[in-house]
């Protein structure tokens, strides 16, 4: 049997009036018909839910979520609305800021609504990037409460928005900048480059950056610009342009070519800075290094590369040069008599002169002090032609200089001694300058003002002398001197070390002290010498100090006479320990019989007083002079020590060995020490020994050796404990 249709229920169909048959079926058919457009309806809203391009979102009043779009699930991170939905449970979750949620919620339940809400997401399906939203959000109210959303992923724009800050702000950075269009015409400028140019944007728009062009370039530097920027799209350099007002000044310039994606060029941009200041800087750079701050002539570093250059030219040219050198006769009397600032005013003057003397071409250059140098060049292919060039020269320059010369209140009549040798270009640099210099010293020896040429068959070995005094001179200044220490020990273990001066010279390499400290005492050069090897002891004394094996070691200083007998020599051996911090019981001064015979009461009270500070004193060479007893029983010595020339002979001299027993012997009456030098051999150690010497010294236990080499070999050794 067939059950009743609902529509044709009795009850129903009276229910809502419907009495006849058509009247029902006409009711149905509109009732059916309104059914499928609301499904319809749904179909498409589920469409545009499920297809649209922005995130949609539904969630209740506390926010949890109901439901979400694909578009939404891909905004948030998640491949399907349904990871989403599955993984997400409340709008909260998705901010990183839950601040920034709670201001959402807050404005949102305030106004009913909220548009363009920006905030920052939280990427989910296990990243941790950040993503820039936008939300749009109704609360709505029927049938039921609940919040509907829409939601727009605007990272792009803002990284743009970014962008396009950081570009204006680069475009106003300190940098001048110019955008052309593709015919290099002006459309915009920034502040940076009114600042620089002067000009302002409607100075310039609507022309080309010719208007700023200095005429210091050519037409075939801008056409190597050209070529550049067609080539590579790219030019950049140093260039010279001109201000509004006129000045010229130095850029440093970039300019790039703009392309459209078809690789057609659009724009030009350029961008410059002012390098004046930089140009400034170098040109003082330049003046510091190469030219003599005192007189503006060039100096030693610019005339050896200027010579190194003439040399290679001679070579090849055939043409000789020439060098002079010129020294000031007498000059240290005007700086000894009248002050420094008047023999610097002199140098000016001699400076001036002799440039008025030379060609543009050729050079002047000071050294220093008051020795000058001219650089002659293209003199000829003849040493005849070379000879008549430079005694034209050296007449000049010797009648220039003797002409008088006002200094102060008192005028100076200067003369100069010239040195000078020709070239070829088959000579090296310093070859040429020490020819000429000692050129300079042969005019000097034949009696000053005058000139000559350098012959190697007039020297004599007072030149050679006098070359070693100059050097010595600049020894000290040049850092030049070095301390060696040879060790001092006694039978066990070192006990300290004597130091020994030695001079490093840059042409003859490392000279002994034989050598040179006779020549120090004859000029009195002995004196700093004495005082820099002192100080230079005691700061090694202090140094050692601090190091737990070398702390008691001792260091011997020898004391020429000369220094000795200085005035202030006390004054200044406690002004030396006071400024290192030296122990005064660690150092040892040793001195020369030679003291002995002069002024024996001074040398007692200066040895008393530098004795109560707690300095030793030895007697050095003991037994080559002429030494009292009674003066050695006077003076507060602690050590005696016995001449390398009596150990060396003590095995196989009877004589030797005797004389080495007696001064050990009358040591010990005196209640003193003995150390005997230049001990080489195991023999003499034992004999010295067996005649109760205990300290030695030479080069069975260490030849003099500088202080890194000492350490590594002595003060890393078990001997020092």
């Amino acid at each position: 049997m067939k059950k009743p249709s609902k529509l044709n229920n009795p009850s129903l169909t009276g229910l809502l009036g419907l009495s006849d048959h058509s009247s029902r079926k006409s009711y149905y058919a509109e009732l059916e018909k309104k059914l499928a457009e609301l499904e319809q309806e749904k179909n498409r809203y589920k469409g545009l839910f499920d297809h649209s391009l922005h995130g949609i979102f539904q969630a209740d009043p506390q926010g949890n979520l109901l439901n979400a779009n694909r578009a939404m699930a891909r905004i948030c991170g998640y491949s399907e609305n349904g990871d989403l939905l599955s993984r997400v449970r409340s709008l909260k979750e998705l901010f990183s800021e839950r601040s920034t949620y709670s201001y959402f919620e807050e404005k949102l339940f305030k106004n009913g609504q909220i548009k363009d809400f920006e905030t920052v997401f939280q990427l989910g399906g296990g990243s941790s990037e950040l993503i820039y939203v936008s939300i749009t959000a109704v609360m709505k109210t029927e049938p039921s409460y609940i919040i509907e959303g829409f939601v727009q992923d605007i990272t792009v724009q803002k990284q743009a928005a970014r962008e396009l800050l950081v570009a204006a702000t680069a475009f106003d950075s300190q940098e001048g900048m110019i955008i052309t269009d593709q015919n290099r015409v002006i459309i915009r400028v920034n502040k940076a480059f009114t600042e620089v140019t002067g000009y302002l944007p409607e100075e310039v728009v609507g022309k080309t950056p010719a208007v700023l062009q200095s005429g210091r370039h050519d037409q075939r530097f801008y056409k190597q610009m050209d070529n550049s920027l067609k080539r590579q799209k790219y030019w950049q350099g140093e260039i010279w342009n001109k201000r509004k007002n006129g000045e010229i000044f130095p850029e440093y310039l970039t300019i790039t070519a703009v392309e459209s994606e078809e690789g057609v060029v659009t724009n030009y941009v350029a961008a410059f800075t002012d390098i004046t200041r930089i140009k400034e800087s170098e040109e003082s750079i330049h003046k510091l290094a190469y030219f003599d701050s005192l007189t503006g002539l060039a100096n030693r570093q610019y005339l050896m590369e200027s010579l190194a250059k003439a040399l290679k030219r001679a070579r090849r040219t055939k043409l000789y040069g020439a060098i002079l050198y010129i020294d000031l006769d007498n000059f240290k009397n005007v700086n000894d008599t009248q002050g420094h600032s008047v023999g610097d005013a002199l140098l000016k003057e001699v400076s001036e002169r002799l440039s008025s003397c030379i060609r543009d071409t050729d050079i002047a250059a000071r050294l220093g002090g008051d020795e000058f140098v001219i650089l002659l060049e293209h003199l000829g292919k003849e040493e005849r032609d070379v000879q008549l060039g430079v005694n034209n020269v050296m007449e000049k320059m010797m009648s220039c200089i003797s002409k008088g010369i006002r200094l102060n209140t008192f005028e100076y009549h200067a003369s100069c001694s010239i040195g000078v040798t020709p070239f070829n270009g088959t000579e090296t640099s310093d070859e040429v300058m020490k020819r000429a210099d000692m050129a300079m010293y042969q005019a000097k020896w034949s009696g000053k003002n005058t000139c000559r040429y350098y012959d190697p068959d007039d020297l004599i070995p007072q030149f050679q002398l006098a070359e070693l005094e100059v050097d010595l001179r600049n020894a000290l200044s040049k850092q030049q001197l070095r301390l060696f220490y040879q060790p001092q020990f006694d039978s066990q273990k070192i006990t300290g070390a004597e130091a020994l001066v030695r001079w490093a010279h840059p042409d003859k390499g490392l000279i002994p002290p034989v050598d040179f400290i006779p020549l120090a005492e004859e000029t009195g050069l002995i004196v700093p010498i004495g005082w820099w090897i002192l100080e230079t002891a005691c700061l090694q004394l202090k140094e050692w100090s601090g190091i737990e094996g070398s702390r008691h070691l001792q260091i011997a200083v020898n004391v020429s006479a000369r220094q000795f007998s200085q005035i202030n020599f006390v004054e200044g051996v406690i002004k030396i320990i006071k400024e290192t911090g030296a122990d005064p019981n660690l150092l040892k001064l040793e001195l020369t019989e030679s003291l002995l015979v002069t002024d024996i009461e001074d040398t007692i009270s200066k040895m008393n007083q530098l004795r109560e500070q707690g300095i030793r004193f030895s007697l050095d060479d003991f037994g080559t002079g002429y030494s009292s007893l009674s003066h050695l029983k006077k003076l507060p010595l602690e050590q005696l020590k016995i001449d390398a020339s009596f150990v060396r002979d003590i095995v196989t001299d009877e004589d030797d060995a005797e004389i080495v027993q007696t001064i050990i012997a009358m040591a010990y009456n005196l209640g003193l020490n003995v150390i005997a030098e230049g001990v080489e051999t195991h023999e003499q150690k034992e004999f010295l020994e067996l005649s109760k010497c205990h300290d030695f010294q030479g080069y069975l236990f260490g030849k003099p050796q500088p202080v890194e080499d000492f350490s590594e070999n002595y003060l890393k050794s078990s001997i020092c404990a």
